[in-house]
């Protein structure tokens, strides 16, 4: 039976990967659960086999990447439309899916040049693709608007969703933050961007990336898909004119959302009652006169606080990821004021409204991973979590790293086994440094560009 090397992070046993054979220890033996798939699915666990069966991870605008897991080989990169024509009929005679994945750093220089690097960019070079896939007739192909930055994720998203109903497409869309990173954070990031989609209707599967183990990310993307699996209610916007889903405005004067602690007397707060918070909260904000600020709230009687974080963020966050909302009040009896102040400054931050913190921008890692990501990641949460004005990438290997950490301010890229490479922006710094020295070099670098503070008495940023 043959084997092939794949860098997978993780994938769930559905249809035809319950068949799927995966080897530990050079040990070949059937997997037929969930549990099992994610057990092995890790990247010390790497040889899998599919009786036959091609897997496409996935393509982009700038290079497509086709594994085929009945050879012992990976087939090199391949562009162009010839290719693509390739690509799919490779996938036609296997019968097997295509998934179409656009990433926000990894844009055409074509497509940059003309469109920028903008959730539009972003669409034009999916619907290459997609009208490609129509002509040749095939089908089965799903859809990824791949971000670390939940406005142009969520933007992306709608304007794809608008632009294939104009054209009479109906793919499915995979939703994601990509680079979400750990913990809390991670998954409010996370809640947020997939939450503003599944309010609006848009999506069909969900995938939350956190820099933890694999096995990790189920719970919160079921607990995601079951918070809105129904969202009872009708709430008619009247005025239509005064939003817009596909660019950020500030319904008001407001600059800096703030916290239930920090919310004036005078302030009006929406309470949502409904058990659909997001349209019930949204048709209240747009009904206000315009320029109104007002705060939005609504109470939860949930004993996790992770539960809590995650559907308080899908509920409010993409108030503040469209400008609508002005403070947050998360009403949450059982929980200290301090945990409840942390969720709803986590979430501001999510939504791109109030930067409170230093912003951790992490792949979930794969098979090229160079490094135990998880733990550098923590290490550079301790020395860094203080810094409230920057982003910092931290990310496993090179091949996808630049391109998903491109918003970043600072970025720490795994480049070799035991070598480190640091980014300021986009560009590399110091190549092929030695890990047990990357820590202290990025500390040393953020030092002299000028963007190091000590931990007390450093200012947010709006």
């Amino acid at each position: 039976m043959q084997t092939i090397l794949y860098h997978a992070k993780l994938y769930v046993a559905r249809g035809d990967f319950r068949s799927a054979l995966c080897a530990e220890d050079g040990i070949i033996r059937a997997v037929g659960s969930d549990a099992e798939i994610l057990a092995l699915a890790r990247p010390g666990c790497r040889r899998i086999d599919c009786e036959g069966r091609a897997v496409v991870p996935g393509f982009n605008d700038s290079h497509i990447h086709l594994m085929q897991l009945a050879q012992t080989r990976y087939e090199a990169p391949i562009s162009g439309a010839h290719s693509v024509d390739e690509l799919i009929a490779r996938c036609r005679e296997r019968g097997v899916a295509l998934r179409i994945g656009v990433n926000h750093g990894s844009l055409a220089r074509r497509i940059v040049d003309e469109w920028g690097d903008t959730p539009r960019g972003m669409v034009v070079s999916a619907m290459e693709f997609l009208r490609r896939c129509r002509e040749l007739d095939f089908d089965r192909v799903v859809v990824s608007m791949k971000s670390s930055n939940t406005r142009v994720m969520v933007a992306a998203y709608r304007l794809l969703a608008d632009e294939m109903a104009r054209e009479g497409m109906d793919y499915p869309l995979h939703l994601g933050v990509t680079e979400a990173g750990s913990g809390l954070e991670g998954r409010i990031k996370s809640a947020v961007g997939i939450g503003a989609l599944l309010a609006d209707g848009i999506g069909d599967t969900i995938r939350v990336s956190l820099t933890e183990a694999p096995e990790r990310e189920i719970p919160v993307a079921r607990l995601l898909a079951d918070h809105f699996a129904e969202r009872p209610g009708r709430f008619p916007v009247r005025h239509p004119e005064r939003f817009s889903p596909y660019e950020f405005r500030r319904r008001s004067a407001v600059q800096v959302p703030l916290t239930r602690s920090e919310l004036p007397a005078d302030m009006p707060v929406l309470e949502a009652c409904s058990k659909n918070p997001t349209a019930e909260l949204r048709a209240a904000l747009l009904d206000l006169e315009p320029g109104c600020p007002a705060a939005v709230s609504c109470r939860y009687c949930e004993s996790s606080l992770e539960t809590l974080a995650v559907k308080a963020a899908a509920d409010l966050g993409p108030l503040f990821l469209d400008g609508l909302a002005d403070g947050i009040w998360i009403d949450a009896p059982g929980f200290a004021e301090s945990e409840i102040r942390d969720i709803e400054l986590m979430i501001l931050q999510a939504a791109r409204v109030r930067f409170s913190h230093t912003e951790y921008i992490a792949c979930p890692s794969c098979g090229r991973t160079l490094y135990d990501i998880e733990g550098t990641l923590t290490a550079i949460r301790a020395r860094t979590s203080h810094l409230k004005n920057l982003k910092i990438g931290v990310m496993g290997c090179i091949v996808n790293g630049p391109g998903e950490m491109a918003d970043a301010d600072y970025g720490y890229v795994g480049a070799a086994p035991g070598r480190i490479t640091l980014y300021k922006g986009r560009t590399v710094v110091e190549k092929n440094i030695p890990q047990e020295e990357a820590l202290d070099r990025l500390v040393a670098l953020i030092k002299a560009n000028g963007d190091w503070a000590d931990p007390e008495n450093q200012p947010e940023r709006p």
